[in-house]
């Protein structure tokens, strides 16, 4: 099920990012530099268990869960959320509980690319990834 998303992948375009960030609630200056980073995320398994590593010059993060089954993560930007990722036709949906707030992360594939868009509330963010070579 995960196995297309299996491998490393460099940020290529970016589209309302400082609008989510700032909907996430992140001040001006942690958006500023995150909006410089060029992050590269490595997706792999072990078993059942999945792992998304992400990292850059700015900050790196990562998780580890089993599709279906809440989770403690601590992100980018600090929060502390209960996360649950599923899969959900073709496409891997990250769900991030905090405060009465949450959003939703949506990684598919298309032409070879991983597409991530990112919505909180009317905010929609979109990451685009290409295949590290």
């Amino acid at each position: 099920m995960v196995e297309p998303f299996i491998g490393t992948w460099k940020l290529g375009k970016t589209e309302h990012f400082d609008e989510y960030l700032k909907a996430l609630g992140v001040g001006l200056a942690q958006r500023t530099l995150a909006s410089t980073a060029k992050p590269v995320t490595t997706i792999s398994t072990n078993g059942d268990t999945i792992t998304i590593a992400t990292e850059s010059l700015i900050k790196s993060t990562k998780i580890q869960f089993k599709l279906g089954e809440e989770f403690d993560e601590t992100t980018a930007d600090d929060r502390k959320t209960k996360t649950t990722v599923t899969m959900d036709n073709g496409k891997l949906v990250q769900a991030q509980r905090w405060n009465g707030k949450e959003t939703t992360l949506i990684r598919e594939l298309a032409d070879g690319k991983l597409i991530l868009t990112c919505t909180i509330r009317d905010v929609v963010c979109t990451r685009i990834y290409e295949k590290a070579k």
